[in-house]
């Protein structure tokens, strides 16, 4: 059994690592077309882009970290060693060089998919890092669930001082205030990268029989239902997230007026995150990983797409519903990795392999810019009737009827509690050496 002990619980501050991708999913949108003066059409394109590079190269990293042997494991060395990359191209994405109209264009998207790629390098390992610290669900939900406590703590200090940071630091020049911002949040990512290094173990490694055959693993991991369902929720949960927190900044200058606002709803949201996160273990102990991530869809898309209701003047009836909606919404964040790693068992219960970097990978697309130019936005200026419908909708109904569209596909997830327990108890007896 898995003692949580601090030094394990340290390793998921590595979340606070994300301080850059969190702002490129939010603050992006807004600093590629507010600050560094790029269209929400080309800022679109280049995110778009860079998902689809993302997914191409993803389940590449997953089979090469697969296949790699070293002293410190299979995934924690791309945390150590990609460290100082991601830290550089995080500043350097977020550096204002003034090329024109195209060369802004293209170092944008040049940086930001380099970013991705580095980003990418380290995310992933560290995603799986959770399935070889243990073989047991719930320690695994417990490990995830401080994870994400961790993680939305350091969102908290990213959306809390990010903004007031930038404006302190810029000195009303907001493009230097946010590269000096990233800088701070950069240097501060190296030191929780090394801590997750150093305080993280590998527990749980394949058999000692398995061949290096990719064909063999890829073919697997399609015949593994339970995964390719997981892989769906897992696409549909991000697109839903990034789509919502692309357009939130937007919402607040632009429908509500109140831009000052932006950074309280957004700690006030990830505050109810954090309360609701402990939930996660407690409710899947009672009611199974699934029925609690079905529960969670189909309540947190409910209050996601009741945000579109309220008026310009209703400030706190919108308040209210995103942190019942964050609330609902938290259970579900650290289980979906849980049972991306009960899939992976599962895949070497039925077929005596295991690819835990490719399982996760593989699971793992931003179109706010897109639905904003459709809906002929325009930065910094009055918007249109259409365009305020447009960003209303990418804030609530849009992601509200994907989330809960995932608890159908969850019907269809067939790894319950009685099934767990069996695999656990088979996969110890092949795991432990014959006397």
């Amino acid at each position: 059994m898995l003692s949580f002990n601090f030094a394990t619980t340290k390793s998921s501050i590595n979340n606070m690592n994300i301080t850059s991708q969190k702002l490129s999913i939010k603050e992006k949108m807004f600093f590629y077309t507010d600050v560094y003066g790029i269209s929400a059409a080309a800022a679109g394109t280049i995110m778009l882009i860079a998902r689809f590079w993302d997914m191409a190269i993803d389940p590449i990293i997953g089979v090469v970290s697969d296949r790699t042997n070293t002293r410190w494991g299979k995934f924690r060395p791309y945390i150590l060693f990609g460290a100082i990359p991601y830290a550089v191209l995080a500043i350097l994405t977020f550096t204002t060089p003034d090329f024109g109209e195209m060369g802004k264009i293209i170092y944008a998207g040049a940086t930001y998919v380099l970013l991705m790629t580095a980003y990418a390098f380290i995310n992933l390992p560290y995603s799986a890092l959770g399935a070889v610290m243990t073989d047991d669900t719930y320690e695994r939900a417990g490990l995830n669930t401080y994870r994400f406590i961790a993680g939305f703590t350091g969102q908290f200090v990213v959306t809390g001082l990010a903004l007031t940071l930038a404006e302190y630091f810029g000195g009303g020049d907001k493009a230097q205030g946010f590269q000096y911002t990233v800088f701070l949040f950069a240097a501060l990512s190296l030191v929780f990268f090394f801590i997750t290094f150093k305080t993280t173990r590998e527990r749980v490694q394949p058999p000692k029989s398995q061949k290096n055959s990719l064909k063999e693993d890829v073919g697997n991991l399609f015949k593994n239902r339970a995964w390719v369902i997981l892989a769906i929720v897992g696409i549909v949960s991000f697109i839903m997230f990034a789509m919502q927190n692309a357009a939130i900044a937007y919402y607040f200058k632009y429908y509500l007026g109140r831009e000052d606002n932006v950074q309280w709803f957004n700690v006030i949201g990830t505050v109810a995150l954090i309360v609701a996160l402990p939930l996660s273990k407690p409710l899947a102990k009672r009611f199974g990983n699934k029925n609690v991530f079905i529960g969670s869809s189909l309540i947190s898309g409910l209050f996601f797409m009741l945000i579109y209701l309220p008026g310009v003047t209703d400030l706190t009836t919108i308040y209210v519903f995103n942190i019942i909606a964050k609330m609902a919404y938290a259970p579900a964040v650290p289980l979906l990795w849980t049972m991306i790693a009960d899939s992976a068992d599962y895949g070497e219960w039925k077929s005596g392999r295991r690819s835990t970097g490719l399982y996760f990978s593989a699971a793992v697309f931003a179109i706010a810019g897109w639905i904003l130019s459709i809906s002929n936005f325009m930065p910094n200026v009055t918007q249109t009737e259409t365009a305020i419908t447009g960003i209303k909708l990418l804030v609530s109904v849009i992601p509200g009827i994907l989330y809960m569209s995932c608890a159908i596909f969850m019907l269809f997830y067939k790894i319950d509690k009685k099934t767990t327990d069996q695999m656990k108890i088979d996969l110890d007896k092949r795991r432990t050496p014959n006397p």
